[in-house]
């Protein structure tokens, strides 16, 4: 099965393992990966600031860097809700209008590839420790994915998935959101960080590195026991063992 690589910039320039990560799962679940190295940012924070105009441009090269026949594979469920939905308002009834639908039907967050199209959940994983599941917005929202990160965590050997309050709760990231509001972003990061620490959590999982950057940012600056860990990276701990 050939697969179309999209690396979000934010996984591009601050957290690159991830992204050959990624890679290493698409291949062991007998994917052929293929990369663009043309490819950029899917225009999402232009589109969330307001500056449509400038987000239809960066989003009309990131229609032309994907085939319209292959599926496209993304460890971001933000971004790939950005595709699969901002991009509704940004090129229907456009000259672009065709080419935006089949890509959008091509487009899939990790996770729910590898479960839903591939039908592998078990990866030879191994990570001991105790975690809990942070659903970021727009995987929960935008891309309605909840059981399909946590079925594949299930089989991440002498990993334990707890249960934590306000489980779908924001994490107060949300881009310029803690830019602009940042004692709410980091009270709100606060909440998600204290509620993981309540059930003696190891580490906080999630499917986007936006929301693990902020709680991570929170962690650090108070030196907690505590560290976060994207999907990608987890799925692929361990295989040394096998």
């Amino acid at each position: 099965m050939k697969v179309e690589l999209f690396i979000p910039c934010f996984i591009d320039q601050i957290y690159p393992e991830t992204a050959f990560n990624t890679i290493k799962l698409l291949q062991r679940a007998g994917c052929e990966v293929v990369y663009n190295p043309e490819q950029t940012c899917c225009g999402q924070p232009a589109y969330n600031a307001g500056f449509w105009d400038e987000a239809k441009k960066v989003g009309l090269k990131f229609l032309n860097d994907f085939s319209e026949d292959c599926y496209i594979v993304s460890p971001s469920g933000s971004c790939t809700g950005m595709v699969k939905n901002g991009y509704n308002n940004l090129f229907t009834n456009s000259t672009a209008h065709n080419r935006c639908r089949n890509i959008q039907g091509n487009i899939y967050e990790l996770s729910d590839f590898l479960v839903n199209v591939v039908k592998k959940e078990y990866f030879g994983a191994e990570l001991p420790g105790t975690a809990v599941y942070h659903d970021a917005c727009s995987a929960l929202r935008e891309c309605r994915i909840k059981d399909e990160p946590r079925r594949l965590l299930a089989e991440v050997g002498g990993l334990e998935i707890l249960t934590m309050r306000d489980q779908e709760t924001c994490c107060g990231f949300g881009g310029s959101f803690a830019v602009k509001y940042e004692g709410i972003s980091a009270a709100m990061a606060e909440q998600k960080v204290q509620n993981a620490l309540a059930v003696k959590a190891d580490f906080i999982i999630s499917t986007d590195s936006s929301c693990l950057m902020q709680l991570q940012g929170y962690i650090d600056k108070h030196e907690l026991p505590l560290k976060t860990k994207h999907i990608a990276d987890v799925l692929t701990s361990g295989w040394a063992n096998i």
